[in-house]
């Protein structure tokens, strides 16, 4: 069996999720107010923000393996910022604190304004349903953090 090749490196998943994003804050930025479709929007920069995290983490991980150690510190210094960023918005979307939802999102925009958007090219498949999962997952995870503090603290 020959060598696999991936052809997907994880600069161009990164290219392609910036993509994502720039849309989405597009498509927010066209928005009045904050329906259920802007909720999925923000939801939907939370989990790509998060796989953007990974893929530099995954990048600067290789990086390291090959001694690379300068340029593997400067690619997480340069996406540091992605998965706070991305906490700090899911932390307002499931509290609902939708006063401060905008100005996070405007926080974010400089951050893509490279990303030159002429069509939108991605679907609404793809937000549908996002703040909703968003939500449980976050509640879930904070009720499993809690019941093992539970825990711990009757051992």
């Amino acid at each position: 069996m020959g060598r696999l090749v991936t052809t997907d490196s994880t600069g161009t998943q990164r290219a392609r999720l910036r993509r994502t994003i720039a849309e989405a804050l597009k498509r927010l930025m066209a928005k009045g107010d904050l329906d259920d479709e802007a909720r999925d929007l923000a939801a939907l920069i939370v989990y790509v923000l998060r796989e953007i995290a990974e893929g530099v983490e995954k990048s600067a991980s290789a990086w390291d393996k090959r001694h690379y150690y300068i340029k593997a510190d400067r690619l997480r210094a340069d996406w540091d910022w992605a998965d706070r960023f991305a906490d700090r918005l899911a932390n307002l979307l499931v509290v609902e604190d939708w006063g401060r939802v905008p100005l996070a999102l405007a926080q974010l925009a400089p951050r893509f304004a490279d990303v030159n958007v002429v069509k939108l090219t991605r679907s609404s498949a793809l937000w549908n349903g996002a703040y909703d999962r968003l939500v449980q997952e976050t509640r879930a995870a904070r009720r499993a953090a809690a019941a093992d503090a539970g825990e711990s603290a009757t051992s």
